[in-house]
């Protein structure tokens, strides 16, 4: 079971600063606030002057153009600033929003009719009704076809006095498209009970399906039946270091219940260490909304948690965890969640399992995601993000495109791979997580039409809306850069790790059981939402050999070591000179063999349109940390010895 992103009901960011252009002598407007899909066809007329709306005025601070200069400077490692980072205050400080500027948007607001919610450091939230926000924003406010359903959305890019556009980066909330009303509930019940059939390899090709059709030319293994922190740690060069002093954040939305408890049973099944008093804390909103499983499914994220915990726990078992929950799927929720990481300075490394395809951002919202990890950067703050599950996305949308924010030029993309963990934990290989399924056919004699339909896949591509970052020039193939446009843009992933479901880890979880009961069980689980919170662990490994010194943006040193000797594994479809498959035994209804069992052939390696090829490439970046990547952040006189 690849765990299935969530898919966020909103835009996410587009990597790119808003850009403040003149219309008129008196007004600056916001680029991006007019999204694409209010088109002249689609329009529906006005909306009604005494609609009701809320929307959110974020800050630009005092000084963003320094913002982002500082936070490239303090990640670069050939810069004089590399690491000379920021405490949380002297940030506010030097770049966050000034009293004037704060007092100078409320005013602007208050005057046009709008009623002033909420101001944080980040933005001002507002409500009222439409004519009230047409004046404010200069933009007449229309409804608009949007598939089957209506929208409201701005005529014409919002604007801001002139007087004030210093002090605003974007509005969000104008538009209403994916945003659903909202509502209190308590957080439901976990889901339904998932676990995996057997036959399982313990390792890599421990056991062999000898009475099942060749494929490839020869037998092939069961998959694996998951694997543990021992396995993760030997596979990517764990030694001696364990994270201890290193502080791990983790962002999903919501909470599970039964974290703590499945967090403790699970590392005492599998010889991790205990976790200690006070090791694992939560951060957690005091309301939540849009739970429903036609919404954002709340349930449905426990699992998602659960992962992210435990495998963190896994390979950097002396971590410090912080889980903060956003209080729904939404973007200004999530927003929240990443700004109370980065305002409270909860954590250096932050892993983040969720993400949305790149058409479904707009760039109102890019500022404000990219303003907070450059927020972080500046504090020594790095934001890990999966690249997604559906390989090139043409299967899912029908459109190649990459995910977001793994798109962003400010946080680090991981991508994912099959990995093979042979005997005595040893490092055999990997290849780029693609997966194509045949089935048994109904004699048993073959499988059918193999290697049969691509199911999931490492997210990976060309970004058509963020530039190259100047980290990945000299290291990603023009091919690839300039797949979309002559100047070049931004490729995903930057680095990678163990993703593929048939050669997963092993996560336990209380779930709701087939009799309505809830108890602990243990199943196997994949995805890049476990190639995230794998490559943040080893990041926490990371920092400690280095002394404990924060490592913060992490992709101008990734792409720095790049070609050095033992530092990653280089990643490729076929590490052993031919196509790999594994066999994979299912229950029919997910839980017991009641309703039958599905018996298939999966194929590794096969990622979509997407290729992992000798050096940098769309599937695994980099590669995959290799024995020498944790040690490669000693400090240089103690590497000598």
């Amino acid at each position: 079971m690849a765990a299935t992103l969530p898919m966020i009901a909103g835009a996410l960011a587009l990597g790119i600063p808003a850009a403040h252009a003149a219309d008129s002598p008196a007004r600056d407007s916001l680029k991006g606030t007019k999204p694409a899909w209010a088109t002249a066809k689609a329009d529906k007329g006005a909306t009604s002057d005494s609609a009701q709306l809320k929307a959110r005025v974020y800050l630009a601070g005092q000084d963003a153009k320094g913002l982002a200069a500082y936070a490239k400077a303090v990640s670069d490692p050939s810069s004089p600033l590399y690491g000379k980072y920021l405490s949380a205050k002297q940030v506010q400080a030097r770049y966050g929003a000034t009293k004037a500027q704060v007092k100078a948007v409320k005013s602007w607001l208050t005057a046009a009719g709008l009623t002033v919610t909420e101001v944080t450091q980040h933005y001002i939230a507002v409500s009222g009704d439409v004519s009230a926000a047409e004046k404010a924003f200069g933009a007449q406010l229309h409804n608009y076809a949007k598939g089957s359903k209506t929208y409201r959305a701005p005529a014409t890019t919002a604007s801001v006095p002139s007087a004030v556009s210093d002090a605003v980066l974007t509005v969000t909330g104008l538009d209403n498209a994916p945003h659903k009303a909202t509502h209190d509930d308590a957080l439901p019940p976990p889901a339904g009970v998932f676990k995996n059939s057997g036959p399982f390899s313990s390792y890599y090709g421990s056991n062999v399906a000898t009475s099942l059709p060749s494929a490839y030319g020869g037998k092939i293994p069961y998959a694996i039946k998951g694997y543990t922190g021992k396995q993760l740690r030997a596979a990517y060069g764990a030694g001696k270091y364990t994270g201890k002093h290193v502080r791990v954040a983790i962002t999903d939305a919501f909470a599970s219940p039964t974290i703590a408890y499945d967090a403790g049973t699970y590392a005492k099944a599998h010889g991790d260490a205990a976790w200690k008093t006070s090791q694992l804390h939560q951060v957690l909103p005091a309301n939540y909304t849009n739970t429903g499983a036609d919404e954002c499914d709340a349930s449905g994220w426990y699992g998602e948690e659960t992962l992210d915990v435990e495998a963190v726990h896994a390979v950097a078992p002396d971590a410090d965890v912080t889980y903060v929950g956003a209080a729904s799927c939404m973007d200004n929720d999530l927003l929240d969640a990443l700004s109370k990481v980065v305002d409270n300075h909860l954590a250096d490394i932050v892993s983040n399992s969720w993400g949305d395809i790149e058409a479904n951002q707009t760039p109102d919202l890019a500022a404000a995601y990219d303003q907070v990890f450059q927020l972080g950067a500046v504090q020594g703050i790095g934001f890990y993000f999966s690249s997604g599950d559906n390989g090139d996305e043409v299967a899912n949308t029908e459109t190649k495109q990459v995910d977001t924010p793994a798109n962003s030029a400010w946080v680090t993309a991981v991508g994912g791979t099959s990995l093979a963990v042979g005997k005595g934990d040893t490092y055999l290989w990997e290849t780029g997580w693609g997966t194509e399924k045949a089935s048994l056919s109904a004699d048993g004699k073959s499988w059918t039409n193999f290697p049969g339909a691509f199911t999931s896949g490492a997210g990976g591509g060309t970004s058509k809306t963020v530039g190259e970052p100047y980290y990945q020039k000299g290291v990603v193939p023009d091919s690839l850069a300039k797949a979309n446009s002559a100047t070049g843009n931004r490729v995903v992933p930057d680095i990678s790790a163990i993703a593929d479901p048939n050669t997963g880890f092993l996560v336990g979880q209380t779930q709701t059981q087939a009799d309505g009961t809830e108890a602990y069980s243990e199943y196997r689980i994949g995805g890049t939402s476990l190639a995230a919170p794998t490559i943040a662990a080893v990041q926490a490994l990371a920092q400690e050999a280095a002394g404990g010194k924060a490592i913060g943006f992490a992709n101008p040193s990734i792409y720095a070591k790049y070609g050095k000797k033992g530092v990653f594994h280089d990643v490729t479809d076929k590490p052993t000179g031919k196509d790999l498959a594994v066999a994979r035994v299912d229950f029919a209804n997910g839980y017991d063999a009641t309703g039958g069992l599905l018996t298939s052939v999966r194929s590794l390696g096969k990622d979509s349109s997407l290729s992992a090829v000798k050096g940098y490439d769309d599937v695994t970046g980099v590669g995959s940390p290799a024995a020498g990547y944790v040690v490669s952040y000693q400090p240089k006189a103690h590497r000598k010895h």
